[in-house]
This record gives C-alpha cells, sequence and structure tokens, in this order.
C-alpha cells in the first residue's frame, strides 16, 4: 500500500461511515487528516480513534453549503498541516419519495449538501492542490450511473458530482491535479441503517436498488480512496469507480 507520510489531506463527512474509514485508514498510512464534518461528537469521536492508533488528526466543523465555511476549512488545513495534498469530499446525505410528494426544502437540501457542498470545497482546495500537484477524490454513487425510483434529488445530485469529476479533471489535468471519484451502491453505513422506502413503494422497483447479496463495508470504500489518491494512480483521472456489487451494470 502506498505511504501517504506527512501529507496533508481533507476529508469531509468524516464523522461517520465512509468519511470515517477514509480518515482511519489514510492516517495509518501516514496521512495528516483533518476531519471536517457538520456533526461535532463524531468528528471528536474519529480524532480520538486515529489519535489513539497513533495518528495524527485534526478536527473542523464545516457546514460545506456555505462557501466561507469551506474556503476557512481549506485554509485551516493548510495551515496546520503544511498545503493540502488530497481532498476527499464524503459529505452527503440520503432522502428518499415519491417524485411528485417530494418536499422543495428537501429537493435543496440534497443538492446543497451532496453537489453544491463538493463543488464549493473543491473550489476552495485548488488553489492549494495546483501547488502541490494534488487530486480529489469524490464520493458519488451509484445512483449517479443508472437510475432509481424514488431517488431522483440523490440520482441528480451525484450524477451532478460525476459530471463535475469529470470536469475538474479534464479543465486541470494539464496542470497536474487528478480528479477522480467512486460511486459505490449500498454500504453498510448510518445512512444505509436508516434507509426508508417511501410508503406504498413498489418492491420490485426497490430490489433493483442492491444486485449482489451483500453490502459492501466502508473500509472497503477507503482501500479504494486511499489507491486513488496515491501515487500508484498517477496516470489515473475523470475516471467514476463503480464498487456497487454489479448493480450499475445490470
Amino acid at each position: 500500500m502506498a505511504s501517504f507520510a506527512k501529507k496533508s489531506i481533507i476529508i469531509t463527512g468524516a464523522g461517520s461511515g465512509i468519511g470515517q474509514a477514509a480518515a482511519r485508514h489514510l492516517a495509518s498510512l501516514g496521512g495528516h487528516i483533518l476531519c471536517a464534518d457538520i456533526a461535532a461528537e463524531g468528528l471528536a469521536d474519529t480524532t480520538a480513534q486515529i489519535e489513539a492508533a497513533g495518528g495524527i488528526a485534526t478536527s473542523f466543523v464545516v457546514d460545506v453549503r456555505e462557501a466561507t465555511q469551506a474556503q476557512a476549512m481549506a485554509e485551516t488545513a493548510a495551515a496546520t498541516h503544511g498545503g493540502i495534498d488530497t481532498l476527499v469530499n464524503c459529505a452527503g446525505i440520503f432522502r428518499m419519495a415519491h417524485t411528485t410528494e417530494m418536499p422543495t426544502t428537501e429537493w435543496e437540501q440534497v443538492i446543497a449538501i451532496n453537489l453544491t457542498g463538493s463543488f464549493f470545497t473543491s473550489q476552495a482546495a485548488l488553489p492549494y492542490l495546483l501547488q502541490s500537484k494534488g487530486n480529489i477524490v469524490n464520493i458519488a454513487s451509484s445512483a449517479g450511473l443508472s437510475g432509481q425510483a424514488y431517488n431522483a434529488a440523490y440520482c441528480a445530485s451525484k450524477g451532478g458530482v460525476i459530471q463535475m469529476t469529470k470536469a475538474l479533471a479534464v479543465e486541470y489535468s494539464r496542470r497536474g491535479v487528478r480528479v477522480n471519484c467512486i460511486c459505490p451502491g449500498g454500504v453498510m453505513t448510518p445512512m444505509t441503517a436508516a434507509f426508508q422506502a417511501p410508503e406504498g413503494a413498489d418492491p420490485d422497483l426497490l430490489a433493483r436498488l442492491q444486485l449482489a447479496p451483500i453490502l459492501g463495508t466502508p473500509e472497503e470504500i477507503a482501500v479504494a480512496i486511499a489507491y486513488l489518491a496515491s501515487e500508484d494512480a498517477r496516470y489515473i483521472s475523470g475516471v467514476a469507480l463503480a464498487m456497487d456489487g454489479g448493480a450499475s451494470a445490470a
């Protein structure tokens, strides 16, 4: 496994799930992690786990929907850890509803956190990534690769993350910055555990969400994040890596 010794890494959504697993894993490989999340309690847990294992981590409470907070996060990471080498955008939310019944506020919240938030954090980190010739790893979803019933907002947000990833990869490839994304399917996280189908949902349509008989683990996604962020993947940019047990191939 590639070393991230003394590499400065920002991970949003680090308070739980994939973000927490990525923070622990990259710290174990020597990375200096700025753990960012809106949930202070989860952040405290993540940084405590990293420090207990001998790693280096700092916490930063951030609402990624606010450009000024994303900018402050990037500035803090650069000042604390000497620049920014990798940004991992894990912050996200999931809301399902019959399309005709989805409140406008929920649509706006999903787009704002999943898509606009990833843009704001990328925008804030890019000046530092250009200096370090670093990279961005976005967490999209299999919902960005194929349509899912009752999931219009989430599909739109994650499809947007995939296209944003590709656009940034094209824009910055010649300037030495790589941008990739991972598209997980069902993963054993608190967000997945809280899954509730909308009342009256068609079971046959819900069955299409998961093809494999197992769910992925946050640790498996974390390993893929580490690969895409490492020098081993220096020739990879603009990719949307599906990790969904084949669901998006069906």
